[in-house]
């Protein structure tokens, strides 16, 4: 049945047509896809891809404004005429499609995909995509690689330019990762189509095409930075002074915070920024905000989380209570440090959304108490965590106990 548009115009529910389209313009095309184009009164997409299709489309040509609107303003005020929106190979595969879907519903949109950048890599190489790691630095941090230089990775990383090859080669030979192999497949499918290779800590390769895609091969040396894959992260991996949640008692910690997908957490008092990395080193789409009044302990933070792979960690400079003001409702709190200050715990557990998850640790006979109290008062559960490490003692070893952790979870009710 025909759908409403703006003031309550009747058009066809299936106004939308998105069509992926490669280096290869026309040639790579269907005839379903060239008939719609054809059929459109309005195309939008990139110059380069709007050229691709100048000889045979008959509608508007609209290129995307700068800076790019996700909003997708210009697409959704021609909602019920013919519409098509050109995109870069697979459109759902960190393309348009997936920005239209979340303002178009899917009845309303009519998909052409074309093989994505990573589809063609995989094939030219010979690699089984689901045995590889996939991660776009288009327009992002090259610091998201970082999590996924594990050893004998192969991983293919869509980029933005000519120059992230020998951006993300430096990276990798910095990190001990020299000897892997690096090869540049450049303008994939189209005529210019290219494919190079050098070693991460020889890498020579000039006059890259912009629209490229990096393979690795991952060798690690033995210093390579390699952070691993489950919780409790080596403390060395971490810069601080001192104020850091020791690596048991976070894997405890983390446990208990329990990360579940696309949830955000807020660190307060975080001082290294170690449970907040660590929350968004669980999953892609994790997201934290790091509370700390410090200044130079919230820089610090900053740092560790590009060095650890996660520089979207958002990082707030000032004290609970205040600082909390304003912040995106969060899924879990970790209370760390200044607990015990005046409002803190308070504050926390009224932020808190229904069903969130508090986790609260003390060494200080102030904060202990503050959560003995609330035990009481509100349930949850209570643990003590010791931990003893082997040192020297003279000629021989004894065990030396670290200063004892009390901790308090509680579901919000």
């Amino acid at each position: 049945m025909p759908a409403e548009g703006p003031r309550g115009a009747k058009f066809n529910s299936r106004w939308l047509t998105v069509v992926g389209i490669g280096e290869d313009g026309l040639a790579g095309l269907g005839d379903e896809a060239k008939q719609l184009i054809a059929k459109a009164e309005v195309i939008f997409g990139g110059k380069r891809h709007l050229a691709l299709v100048a000889s045979f489309a008959k509608g508007e040509p609209r290129p995307w404004p700068v800076p790019f609107d996700a909003g997708m303003a210009d697409v959704l005020a021609l909602a019920g005429r013919r519409v098509c929106v050109l995109a870069s190979g697979d459109p759902f595969f960190h393309g348009v499609g997936a920005t239209l879907a979340r303002k178009v519903k899917p009845r309303q949109m009519r998909v052409i995909p074309a093989p994505s950048a990573v589809s063609l890599a995989a094939a030219r190489l010979g690699w089984a995509l689901q045995d590889i790691e996939t991660v776009s630095l288009h327009g992002r941090p090259l610091d998201l690689i970082r999590p996924l230089l594990q050893p004998n990775a192969r991983i293919l990383a869509l980029t933005s330019d000519a120059e992230a090859p020998a951006a993300i080669a430096h990276l990798l030979a910095e990190l001990d990762f020299g000897a892997s192999r690096l090869t540049v497949l450049e303008a994939l499918g189209g005529p210019n189509e290219n494919q190079r290779s050098a070693s991460a800590d020889a890498f020579d390769l000039g006059n890259i095409n912009p629209l490229n895609v990096l393979a690795i091969e991952i060798e690690s040396g033995p210093d390579a930075r390699i952070l691993p894959l489950a919780s409790g992260l080596a403390d060395h991996l971490f810069d601080h002074d001192g104020q850091i949640t020791k690596r048991e008692v976070r894997a405890v910690t983390l446990s208990a915070l329990a990360p579940r997908r696309g949830e955000l957490l807020w660190d307060i008092g975080a001082g290294s920024g170690s449970i907040g990395i660590e929350w968004m080193l669980a999953h892609p789409s994790m997201r934290a905000i790091a509370i700390e009044a410090d200044p130079t302990r919230a820089a610090r933070i900053g740092r560790n989380a590009a060095a650890c792979g996660v520089p979207g960690l958002v990082v707030v400079e000032g004290s609970a209570p205040k600082a909390l003001a304003r912040l995106d409702t969060p899924d879990a709190i970790f209370i760390g440090g200044g607990g015990s200050d005046a409002g803190v715990l308070n504050a926390a557990i009224k932020a808190l959304r229904t069903g969130g998850r508090l986790v609260a640790n003390a060494v200080t006979l102030e904060m202990e108490t503050l959560l003995l109290a609330r035990h009481v008062s509100l349930g949850g559960d209570l643990i003590r965590i010791n931990i003893s490490r082997a040192s020297p003692v003279g000629t021989m070893q004894a065990w030396r106990p670290a200063m004892p952790v009390t901790q308090w979870s509680w579901v919000k009710p």
